[in-house]
């Protein structure tokens, strides 16, 4: 096991974690910037068959990180490096599992070309739609877990909305979210069929759509885009409403008038 860490006291808290946990001298675990090392430098010796991680979102690097990368996908923001960095990273076969916010997914430009290296090098089999809260009091931005594995391309995406449990809104710091929530999905994993939570997208689907990866779940009706018919059923009905409420206040005034 090995590790670096940016930032001093998460470091500190690593290793005394760590520490707490058997390690007795936790050697492996640096304090540096995994992003400030050219990319071109990681070689086989650095490669690994499995990466899960949260790496950080909403960050942007100092000026010249980078340089530490390709032309085509050079950009500040560090989710993005660090997405490049990852297929890197991985042995021919390795597996990844990586959460992202929804901007990394519906993001355009050096986005684009981060996505389609993804989709062309790996096989993202799948992306799970978290809700809104996931890092709350943190952050409210909306996440995604993206699972891929390197060395053949993408053929087809599947998509699994991830719900709030019962009884909740929201998530927050006394009520997080639980790794139990996740039973549905495991299920779901090895004998993967559409549902009410579950699609999957082609990838000449993803290609034609500028490879946005922020697909809606349509296999769920929108309240708020009901059938027009419907709708101007209602309106006419709360039209009829108002006129008539309408037409007894103005006779009520008249009377009241007319006393007078």
């Amino acid at each position: 096991m090995r590790g670096i860490e940016k930032k001093q006291l998460p470091h500190l808290l690593c290793l005394t974690n760590m520490i707490l946990h058997g390690i007795d001298a936790p050697t492996a675990i640096r304090r540096a910037n995994t992003l400030t090392r050219p990319l071109r430098d990681y070689g086989p010796a650095d490669r690994v068959d499995v990466i899960v991680t949260n790496p950080p979102f909403g960050g942007v690097e100092e000026p010249g990180v980078e340089q530490n990368f390709p032309q085509s996908v050079r950009t500040r923001e560090t989710a993005d490096l660090f997405l490049v960095l990852i297929m890197r990273l991985l042995k021919t076969g390795g597996r990844a599992g990586i959460v992202l916010p929804d901007g990394t997914l519906f993001g355009e430009g050096v986005k684009t070309r981060i996505k389609r290296m993804v989709l062309e090098e790996c096989n993202l089999h799948t992306i799970v739609r978290l809700p809104k809260g996931v890092f709350s009091p943190y952050t409210t931005i909306k996440t995604n877990i993206l699972f891929f594995t390197k060395g053949e391309p993408t053929k087809e995406t599947w998509f699994y909305e991830h719900p709030y449990p019962d009884g909740y809104k929201s998530y927050s710091k006394t009520k997080p979210m639980r790794i139990e929530e996740f039973a549905p999905e495991k299920v779901w994993w090895n004998a993967r069929e559409e549902n009410e939570r579950a699609w999957r997208v082609t990838i000449d689907d993803i290609a034609a759509r500028g490879y946005n990866l922020d697909i809606a779940n349509p296999n769920v009706v929108d309240a708020g885009h009901e059938d027009p018919n419907i709708l101007l059923s209602r309106y006419a009905e709360a039209s009829a409403d108002v006129d008539t409420a309408l037409a007894t206040l103005r006779e009520s005034l008249i009377e009241a008038l007319l006393r007078d």
